[in-house]
């Protein structure tokens, strides 16, 4: 039986995949020795997602578990807006926009609708610039995703 991926193991693997590696064999006893200062600081910026942070409008999920059977992938989400159903995951500081990036967020949005959520936006917003990202995708009658991002 096949275990299922952390979410955030995609954008780790794509942006350096003996971080992987490292962080199975050292466990997490000095991630410092194995993470980059940008790998580093984003999860500093996630701190109040990994422990069990809240929203104070009763608009905003975040952080709340999810997990797709049909790509076995399970983890958080950053934030869900239940108003205008946009998923968003946060970044620290984006300078450019990476696959790893996208691949996190399709596997928060895949997540959320196996789960019955309805998530018409999707977009990457950068913490320290407070500038928005829209990732514009729509799926055809075959199930495949067309993905454009700003």
């Amino acid at each position: 039986m096949e275990e299922p991926i952390a979410i955030t193991k995609l954008n780790d693997f794509i942006f350096c995949p003996a971080s992987i590696y490292f962080h199975v064999l050292f466990g997490e006893y000095k991630e410092v020795m194995y993470q980059s200062d940008k790998q580093l600081n984003g999860k500093e910026a996630h701190r109040t997602i990994d422990t069990g942070g809240y929203s104070t409008s009763k608009d905003i999920l975040q952080g709340i578990p999810v997990y797709s059977e049909k790509y076995g992938l399970y983890g958080k989400i950053d934030l869900y807006n239940c108003k205008n159903h946009t998923l968003t995951e946060r970044k620290k500081k984006i300078s450019k926009i990476y696959d790893g990036y996208i691949f996190q967020l399709f596997g928060q949005y895949f997540g959320m609708t196996e789960n019955g959520y309805n998530v018409e936006r999707m977009e990457l917003y950068s913490m320290d610039d407070n500038k928005k990202y829209p990732v514009d995708f729509k799926c055809d009658m075959t199930n495949t995703l067309f993905l454009r991002c700003r």
